[in-house]
Order: structure tokens, then sequence, then C-alpha cells
């Protein structure tokens, strides 16, 4: 049976995304896309314009994606601290996957034609996990706004160097499969994000320390 709406949306933006992340943005041609997706250029151009339209919709569902993979912090652990940690843990384990770490350098490759899209694909992976663990710091240490944004930018940091540039430099291989969060503790080395943590963030509250 033909896809239709929003079925065929989303079947167009997985497709697109594989195709940008295998070819690049500049080799893929919306041609290309249509065979791949198997329906009509009418039908693709019908949905999205323009091939910036389209990157720009892949982004945005990338968003969504990863934020449903992520969650809060809150949703890793009752005890605040530990859940900061687990947190910060699955950020490092998702960078480590093969399709995180080429949608960034895509995004790198494209910043000098598309810094929108490119600021838009940073803002997805990294501003709203900042936004997200900035949030929790309010809520469990009672920082003010821009105390508690100065901390999560400053761990987040911490945790992802230099794992990241070694990742986008292909020093460190990337992971072909998608992260299970059940091998996170496997995976990566949280007694050294609890370290970080330490010199990071200021004692908990004795009220919200169980």
């Amino acid at each position: 049976m033909a896809r239709r709406g929003e079925a065929l949306r989303e079947h167009i933006l997985d497709t697109a995304k594989l195709a940008f992340l295998e070819d690049g943005f500049e080799r893929t041609s919306m041609d290309a896309i249509a065979a791949r997706a198997e329906t009509s250029k009418r039908s693709l151009y019908a949905h999205f314009p323009t091939k910036d339209a389209l990157f720009l919709a892949v982004v945005e569902r990338t968003r969504t994606l990863f934020g449903e993979r992520m969650r809060t912090p809150a949703d890793y652990a009752a005890q605040p601290g530990e859940a900061v940690v687990r947190y910060c843990g699955r950020f490092l384990q998702l960078l480590r996957w093969s399709s995180t770490t080429r949608m960034l350098r895509l995004g790198i490759a494209e910043a000098d034609r598309l810094p929108d899209l490119a600021a838009g694909l940073h803002d997805v992976l990294f501003g709203t996990t900042a936004r997200e663990l900035a949030a929790h710091l309010s809520a469990a240490w009672g920082l003010a706004t821009d105390e508690a944004e100065t901390a999560a930018n400053e761990l987040i940091g911490l945790v992802i160097h230099p794992a990241l540039p070694r990742l986008l430099c292909g020093i460190d291989p990337s992971v072909d499969e998608l992260p299970e969060e059940a091998r996170l503790a496997a995976e990566v080395d949280l007694d050294r994000i609890r370290r970080l943590c330490d010199v990071v963030l200021p004692p908990l509250p004795a009220a919200n320390q169980v």
C-alpha cells in the first residue's frame, strides 16, 4: 500500500537523512531522494519545495528523535546527583553513535553555506541537552537560571572532551548500532563524570540528597 500524508513525509525524511549522511548534502539530489524513497518527484516537492527545506525538516526530525532518546535528567535516577551523572553519560553514549557523529560532520561541512541550519543542528544536540540539564540543576540545587545554564554548559563541555573531537576527526571509531541505555555503565566511565560533577556543581542541598 502506497504511503500518503504524514506517513509519506516521515518516510521521505528518514530516507533523506540516510542519503545526506552517506553522500553529503551537495552530492545528494532531490531526484535521488525521490527514487530512493520510491515516490514521485511531484510528491517530494509537494512536501519539501527545496533541498534546503528538506534538510531543515531532517534536522527538526532529528530533534524529536534525539529528545525521545535523551528524555530528562529526572528520568535517569531518583537521586538528583546520580540523575545528572547518568544523563550526561547517556549524552556521551549517543554522541558515539555513528548516526549522530555523521550528522555533526554534515552540519560542520555545511556551516558556511547554511549557517542557520548548522546552528539548528547544534541546538538539537547541545542546546536542548544543556537546557534540560540546566532546568534540573535549577530545580534540584536551587541555582539561579544563569548559574544553572553556566554550570550545565561547563559540565557538558568537560564530559564530551576529548571524546567528541576524537570521534569527529576519526581517531576513535563510532558505533554503528544505536547504543542501548541498559549498557550505559559498561560503555561510559560514569565515575569520571561523578568527579567532574564534584568540580563543577556546588554541594546538593541536604533536603535533596536522598
